[in-house]
C-alpha cells in the first residue's frame, strides 16, 4: 500500500511522516516492488530466495535431519554397549 501511495506523491519524506515510518524503508520497498514485481512481498516473513538459495536451505535442513539422527544412534549404541547386564545377556 505504501509503495502504491508512493508513486502518487512527489514528498516521499512527507508521506514516511504520515505513515510513521523511515523514508529508507519506502525507498527500498520500491526498489523491491520494482525488481520483483508481486513477488516482492510474500508475507508471513518468507523470503524471496533464487533456486540456489532455496537449494541451500533444503541441503542444511537434510544436514542437520542427519546430524539429529546421527546424535540419537550415539546415544542408543552406548545406552546398549553398557556393561552392567541391563540390557545384554550376561
Amino acid at each position: 500500500m505504501v509503495v502504491e501511495l508512493s508513486k502518487n506523491r512527489d514528498d516521499i519524506v512527507e508521506l514516511a511522516l504520515e505513515m510513521d515510518i523511515r523514508p529508507d524503508l519506502i525507498y527500498r520497498w520500491r526498489r523491491l516492488a520494482e525488481v520483483h514485481k508481486e513477488a516482492s512481498f510474500p508475507g508471513h516473513g518468507n523470503q524471496i530466495l533464487t533456486e540456489e538459495q532455496k537449494e541451500i536451505v533444503r541441503l542444511k535442513k537434510e544436514l542437520r535431519d542427519a546430524q539429529l539422527e546421527r546424535d540419537i544412534l550415539k546415544k542408543a549404541v552406548s545406552i546398549f554397549s553398557k556393561s552392567d547386564g541391563k540390557y545384554s545377556n550376561s
